[in-house]
């Protein structure tokens, strides 16, 4: 299929009715991404604001924040479009494109836990070391590895799919372009195959494992130490640890959607696929601005400033 200017065009087939709910798609997705946007901004604005919050912890949860806003104003502007036009369709370019922003964000989002989880091991178990292991310095390379191992893998990726022009299938059972593109081109890549479970173990995998054994020596330590450092360890840890399964549970829905067969009900598909772009970028600043203290009285701060007077 081209469209215009001789461009290689896929059309989007996960909305269910789009033509009969295409306002109250609409609405819903707008009211969501405006959620996701005043939640995530208002708390990194917050700690860009607050000099007691220039903690490593608290600029960690900033590029977290922030890597949910931009995870989430890759894929909501084209939902918008898209329920009201008449077709529904996304160039091969710019579904590429897509495609490398959802899993470059998601990917740095699980080595930026890792970062935190690092953080928090170091706070706990060595706190002596921790103004000098944690200094600005060594935040800023914590954060652009973060963001450039997770780019460097997906691209080579992106880069083969690019180069690989010959598609057999036109069509995207989804609403955004995820893993599903696997299956356009005509043959399949084994390159491709091969660098997914390279990078599935390096950013994923990998950096899950280190966060449960962080996590878990700073168990051991805190059950050897008084009430206070187990209630100061669960003020800090208890919302990470929160971040970290809600994001696992659905990057495996991310995987599962894209892997099951084509006889999966379509309303059910497109229920999961809204729950991998809805929940995490939502969840992430109610959790942070609930339950972590300093955040918390700031909000409070903020929105009820006549109960601080």
């Amino acid at each position: 299929m081209d469209c215009e200017l001789n461009v290689t065009c896929l059309n989007i087939e996960g909305y269910v009715e789009v033509d009969k709910y295409r306002y109250v798609y609409f609405v819903i997705m707008f009211i969501i991404y405006l959620l996701i946007i005043c939640f995530n901004s208002t708390i990194v604005c917050l700690i860009w604001i607050h000099k007691n919050l220039h903690e490593p912890m608290y600029i960690f949860i900033a590029a977290l924040l922030l890597n949910s806003v931009l995870f989430s104003t890759n894929i909501y502007p084209k939902l918008l479009i898209d329920v009201l036009s008449e077709k529904q369709i996304i160039s091969y370019s710019a579904c590429l494109f897509q495609y490398f922003i959802f899993y470059f964000l998601g990917s740095a989002e699980f080595l930026l836990l890792a970062a935190m989880s690092y953080d928090r091991y170091v706070s706990i178990c060595k706190p002596l070391q921790y103004p000098t292991i944690m200094r600005k310095r060594n935040i800023c390379i914590l954060l652009v590895l973060a963001w450039v191992l997770a780019a460097s893998h997906v691209v080579v990726q992106t880069t083969i799919l690019s180069a690989e022009t010959k598609l057999c299938n036109f069509t995207i059972k989804g609403i955004f372009c995820n893993n599903a593109i696997y299956g356009l081109p005509c043959v399949r890549i084994i390159v491709i195959s091969v660098l997914g479970v390279v990078a599935l173990v390096d950013l994923i995998i990998l950096p899950f494992l280190f966060i449960i054994f962080t996590y878990t020596k700073i168990l051991i330590i805190t059950y050897r130490s008084g009430r206070e450092v187990r209630r100061k360890a669960a003020e800090t840890c208890l919302p990470h640890l929160m971040v970290l399964i809600s994001f696992s549970c659905l990057s495996v829905y991310d995987i599962v959607i894209a892997r099951v067969e084509s006889s999966f009900p379509k309303t059910a598909r497109l229920i999961m696929t809204l729950q991998v772009i809805l929940y995490h970028p939502l969840f992430n600043p109610l959790i942070y601005g609930l339950k972590m203290k300093e955040i918390s009285k700031h909000l409070k701060r903020l929105f009820c400033p006549a109960r601080n007077i």
